[in-house]
């Protein structure tokens, strides 16, 4: 089932259960999801964000998530942090698994001896193929620093 069908289903679900947390949740979701369809229209792209724009999205979202939940637990306030929390959980239950450390050394790894890269200049292009190919699945800033530490050897 296509992630958008995914996501939709879940929300009547959530409406028939009456779970609000989870209802919120994934009409944020949704809203976020329009948000950028009605972007992409603007750029002559009539079909909206395709799936891996949509992970994209939710990763974002779930980062998002886990930097205010930090800031409401530093400021004593742990029932947000962990309505966040929640939310979190909520939005993984839509993404990939994430690729371990050593599986995204091995894949950085592999695009930096594929490409023949040798210096940071390359860093854009290993970047953009780990984006497209594992969207939603690997922190980028993380992502970032091990492709410089390949780039700078």
């Amino acid at each position: 089932m296509p992630l958008r069908e995914d996501i939709n289903a879940s929300v009547k679900d959530a409406m028939k259960t009456k779970d609000a947390i989870r209802l919120s949740t994934l009409r944020l979701v949704n809203a976020a999801i329009k948000d950028r369809d009605i972007a992409a229209r603007a750029e002559d792209r009539c079909g909206g964000i395709g799936e891996s724009e949509i992970m994209s999205l939710l990763a974002k979202m779930v980062k998002q998530r886990e930097e205010s939940a930090s800031t409401y637990e530093d400021n004593g306030r742990p029932e947000l942090a962990e309505r966040e929390r929640s939310e979190i959980d909520i939005i993984r239950v839509f993404m990939p698994t994430p690729l371990s450390d050593d599986e995204l050394k091995a894949v950085i790894e592999g695009y930096v001896k594929d490409s023949g890269a040798t210096c940071l200049k390359s860093m854009g292009k290993i970047m953009g193929q780990l984006k497209s190919e594992y969207a939603g699945r690997v922190d980028m800033g993380k992502a970032g620093g091990i492709v410089k530490g390949y780039l700078c050897n």
